[in-house]
């Protein structure tokens, strides 16, 4: 397919290689700044452009890869003169029917993982989860994602904000806490290292047990002990102290109704 990407950010980078990867074009890469566009165009191809109305008309598919808060603004700005071309956001929790009255074939293609410009990630093993508002829309956005991932989903607007919400749980704030961990750490001069056999333990056992039967820990069977000197050593950070304290009363309370 010939496709235009709209965005040149981290999911974009990795989504136009994995694209371009699988045989496809990529005609046009649009972003704010030429010097953007131009650095993706360069690995994916595609002519850089940083003004939507130098964005080819006629196109099989157009990709938007932007952040959410200029999405409806960006999605007004490129489907004018183009709304009988097939359109679709990757945002997680943004809902397909941004592009009502703006464009006829419309959905969504959200792969469901964290991105990196300087990481690429193996996009065959990505589950990735579609929409359309019909079926010459879902035809294209299904070939787009059968081509690059073995992992394709049918999935609504109202269905993807829960699935994007733990997501943010399971990788952003999961995230955060190795970071707090590291801020520990780094104070009494210990490097965030150690941790990494123990994070990827953690990892690897949800892969066969369910989390909560994962969880261990002095909060599943409530050491009150071990919580309130670990909570007193947190003296000096009350935002940790009391996230430590409510998520230990969280997970106690999961472990006794299990």
């Amino acid at each position: 397919m010939r496709i235009v990407l709209i965005g040149a950010g981290r999911l974009a980078t990795n989504l136009g290689i994995a694209l371009k990867g699988a045989g496809h074009e990529i005609v046009c890469v649009y972003s704010r700044t030429m010097e953007s566009a131009g650095a993706l165009s360069e690995v994916v191809g595609g002519q850089p452009v940083n003004r939507a109305e130098d964005i080819p008309v006629e196109a099989d598919a157009y990709i938007i890869s932007v952040k959410d808060a200029v999405l409806a603004e960006v999605v007004s700005a490129v489907t004018k003169g183009r709304e009988t071309q097939v359109f679709m956001h990757t945002a997680g929790s943004m809902p397909m029917e941004m592009f009502k009255g703006m464009a006829l074939h419309y959905g969504v293609f959200y792969p469901m993982q964290s991105f990196s410009k300087h990481r690429i990630v193996d996009f065959a093993e990505i589950p990735t989860f579609i929409e359309a508002n019909d079926a010459m829309a879902m035809e294209k956005i299904r070939r787009l994602a059968e081509s690059v991932t073995n992992h394709v989903y049918e999935l609504s607007s109202e269905d993807r904000q829960y699935l994007h919400l733990a997501a943010v749980f399971a990788c952003n704030f999961a995230n955060y806490c190795f970071a707090m961990a590291a801020e520990i750490l780094e104070e009494h001069g210990m490097n965030f290292d150690v941790m990494l056999p123990l994070i990827d333990e953690t990892a690897r056992k949800v892969h066969q047990l369910h989390p909560l039967q994962a969880q261990t820990g002095p909060a599943v069977r409530y050491d009150e002990n071990v919580i309130l000197h670990q909570a007193k050593l947190l003296q000096g950070h009350p935002f940790m102290k009391d996230l430590y304290e409510r998520m230990s009363l969280h997970i106690h309370q999961k472990a006794e109704k299990k």
